[in-house]
């Protein structure tokens, strides 16, 4: 990928997308954010996603779906994309027991999402509250955000202050604020 090939667009798609990201767009437009936005093929890792983030002018936040041992919690951890993730010092912090990565099965069943799409953004399928948001506090400081629109085909730059005074509010949904 070269940073010739992709052009910052505002607002949504001209052409049609699938229900799932449309839905997104819906939604962001509904509550008047207003967001950057790049079209790109599929970027299945946090790698891929580098290039991306640099044109949009934000830092790589990734994204990790995580249960407990049990999988009757479930977590959606933001955090910065060049930090490491310790299971314990997170698990320690939220009193929860020992974290994994949840299955794709619940990925689909709570965010209607899929590996490779896990975004802040899949918060609005998770009708009945079964995912908390855990944001890492260097995510938390910046003051703008980058995610996929529920398809790893788009990556949208929006305000952390929509974000996390707008957005999670309207899909009814809160987050903690962690130090890994």
């Amino acid at each position: 990928m070269s940073d010739s090939s992709f052009v910052v667009r505002e607002g949504r798609p001209d052409t049609a997308r699938s229900p799932r990201e449309e839905r997104v767009y819906d939604l962001l437009d509904h509550l008047k954010i207003k967001y950057r936005r790049i079209d790109h093929p599929a970027t299945p890792s946090i790698e891929s996603c580098a290039e991306i983030d640099k044109i949009l002018g934000i830092h790589i936040c990734k994204n990790l779906f995580l249960c407990n041992a049990q999988k009757t919690r479930f977590y959606l951890l933001m955090m910065p994309g060049d930090k490491p993730f310790r299971t314990k010092d997170l698990s320690h912090q939220i009193g929860s027991s020992r974290l994994s990565f949840a299955p794709p099965e619940l990925m689909e069943k709570y965010l209607g999402l899929y590996p490779g799409s896990v975004s802040v953004l899949g918060l609005m399928n998770d009708t009945e509250n079964h995912v908390t948001l855990l944001v890492d506090r260097d995510v938390f400081e910046q003051s703008s955000v980058g995610c996929h629109p529920c398809e790893n085909t788009s990556s949208l730059a929006l305000s952390s202050r929509d974000l996390f005074e707008t957005f999670l509010p309207a899909v009814h949904h809160d987050y903690t604020i962690v130090s890994l």
